[in-house]
């Protein structure tokens, strides 16, 4: 990974401010990918950030980015436009935006199968323990967490959410500890 910020299509390679490099850098061909996530406000009034991001630090992921915002109804209408037909959208929307969220940025090995896998099951009731849902929700409408479905909206989410000067590419020293 290179020391410069991307999002998107390209980014600064670490050997040169000026030379261009595919986004996410390969390690290996298919081997990093990115995840949006995002702790809703039931999650962060709950007090369950700090708990999520261990999870995710342990698992092995990297954070490239992380910042607590009030969303505003244009962007969650934005971000949720392919429900906007869903008998649910109003209330999703207007609960999204009904305190602050944390957005996030994750780069690993298929981080976005493992990140749904950790966040579990939209209804909670179908949640396994051990999942994030599994362990901290109780009803649909008060799920705690988002997390991308496909790379595809992934790089989307991403784009929407994050600046490119606000995701930081790093070296992680533990990183030949996690991959072989």
């Amino acid at each position: 990974a290179g020391t410069g910020r991307d999002r998107g299509g390209e980014g600064v390679g670490s050997q040169s401010r000026s030379r261009l490099t595919p986004w996410p850098p390969a390690v290996r061909p298919g081997a990093t990918e990115r995840t949006f996530v995002a702790i809703k406000p039931d999650g962060v009034q709950r007090q369950l950030v700090g708990e999520i991001i261990r999870r995710f630090e342990r698992k092995g992921f990297r954070l490239l980015g992380l910042k607590l915002l009030q969303a505003s109804e244009e962007l969650l209408k934005e971000h949720y436009v392919a429900l906007r037909d869903r008998p649910f959208y109003g209330r999703l929307v207007k609960y999204m935006s009904s305190g602050p969220v944390v957005a996030m940025v994750w780069q690993g090995l298929d981080v976005v199968k493992m990140a749904r896998m950790m966040i579990g099951e939209t209804n909670p009731a179908e949640s396994l323990p051990g999942t994030i849902r599994g362990d901290f929700c109780v009803d649909v409408g008060r799920n705690v967490i988002h997390g991308s479905d496909s790379v595809e909206s992934a790089r989307q989410e991403i784009s929407l959410w994050f600046r490119p000067e606000e995701l930081t590419c790093w070296e992680d020293a533990a990183e030949h500890w996690i991959y072989e």
